[in-house]
């Protein structure tokens, strides 16, 4: 639990969609990669719109998303008051209008309590407290690892959202069943799609979206893949065509349009 802000010693600025955002992130500690870029680019969100991330950390998605739709309202909630500080500069430094709470999701701030929202995104700890390795940072174990069962995020996105709203999150694929579960039993039109890392293998990640009041089937979408050839060097040289548009260009990561 990282409770007190970051020093600027203990920072780096790094460059996000090509440059164009800059994210202040801890040396040690949790650090953005793919995901929250993935997560952003997933929302289909309009100007006007409000948004509402789930742990938000230090908010690499709402920056994501906030420069791919300009004119939104980005708001987050984050359990630990250090990310949720540097939430708030990395929304201010990139032009960007934000709020961002600090306290459990579980049990919100009296402020949050009576928001609703167009959109719920969030990419909850990849692991259940005790599984997965342990982090050395507490800050970097808390964004790995938790208690809070993904039915509650789900339960808690749910209440947050406005009718026939939706909420988008990111997951690796171990914790698939558990999170459609939650969906299935909150929210209707789900949709799921997996992200392979590159052709020909299994998914590590997926995305699953479903909406408030929403009655359309279940969609499984045709996995997309992210990655080209294996080659030497850093990973971000060898995307596919359409994720480097995602990744470095701050394109949208469409799931398939209906066939026919």
């Amino acid at each position: 639990m990282r409770a007190e802000p970051f020093p600027e010693d203990e920072l780096t600025r790094d460059a996000m969609l090509g440059g164009k955002v800059q994210l202040w992130q801890p040396r040690e500690g949790y650090r953005a990669g793919t995901d929250p870029v993935l997560l952003a680019a997933s929302v289909q969100a309009r100007a006007g719109q409000s948004v509402l991330e789930l742990g938000c950390g230090g908010g690499a998605t709402l920056c994501c998303l906030g420069m791919r739709v300009p004119g939104l309202r980005l708001c987050g909630i984050e359990i630990q008051p250090g990310y949720a500080d540097l939430a708030r500069r990395n929304l201010s430094d990139n032009g960007l209008q934000g709020e961002v709470w600090e306290g459990d999701l579980t049990d919100p701030p009296r402020a949050l309590r009576g928001e609703s929202f167009d959109m719920v995104v969030a990419n909850p700890p990849y692991f259940e407290t005790g599984k997965g390795f342990a982090a050395s940072d507490s800050g970097r174990s808390t964004g790995r690892s938790g208690e809070v069962p993904l039915s509650a995020w789900v339960a808690v996105a749910t209440k947050r959202l406005k009718p026939r709203g939706y909420a988008t999150f990111i997951q690796r694929i171990e914790r698939l069943p558990e999170l459609l579960a939650a969906m299935d039993a909150h929210l209707g039109a789900l949709e799921l799609l997996p992200l392979l890392p590159r052709e020909n293998r299994p998914p590590r990640l997926f995305l699953l979206r479903g909406r408030k009041d929403g009655r359309a089937p279940f969609r499984f979408h045709p996995p997309k893949v992210i990655h080209g050839l294996a080659i030497r060097g850093n990973a971000s040289d060898n995307y596919t065509d359409s994720f480097r548009e995602v990744m470095v260009s701050g394109a949208s990561l469409e799931f398939e349009p209906d066939q026919g």
